[in-house]
């Protein structure tokens, strides 16, 4: 087994945070980033069930690894380029957005509203 990972890669870029990585056509929009240890699209269940990485492809070409649960992309929200990212792999360059609940922007660095204290503490 080799120490480096020579399949072919694309670029994904994910809009709200600028973040880019390569993915293999192999894997899953959402493992090529997990390997590499970015960040940008929210983690769940990593296997289609909680809809947690639920993103809108802006541009580029995917392809089904598996059902994306209508339980959380509708037929019409599929028509307008929403999947699962751990349900697709990409076949050509993709530029995505985070969808759904968690459509905040991620940073590489901690969240400040994950550290931020609600009340401000008394000196």
């Amino acid at each position: 087994m080799s120490l480096f990972d020579t399949r072919p890669k694309v670029a994904v870029h994910v809009a709200q945070t600028g973040e880019q990585y390569p993915c293999a056509s192999s894997e899953s929009l959402l493992t090529g980033m997990l390997r590499l240890g970015r960040k940008g699209i929210p983690v769940g269940c990593v296997n289609g069930g909680c809809g947690v990485c639920k993103v809108r492809i802006l541009d580029g070409e995917t392809r089904a690894l598996g059902p994306v649960s209508r339980a959380h992309v509708t037929l019409e929200e599929e028509c307008q380029g929403y999947t699962l990212a751990c349900r697709v792999a990409p076949t050509t360059s993709v530029h995505l957005e985070v969808a759904g609940k968690l459509s905040k922007p991620f940073s590489r660095g901690r969240a400040d509203s994950a550290t931020a204290s609600p009340i401000p503490q008394q000196q």
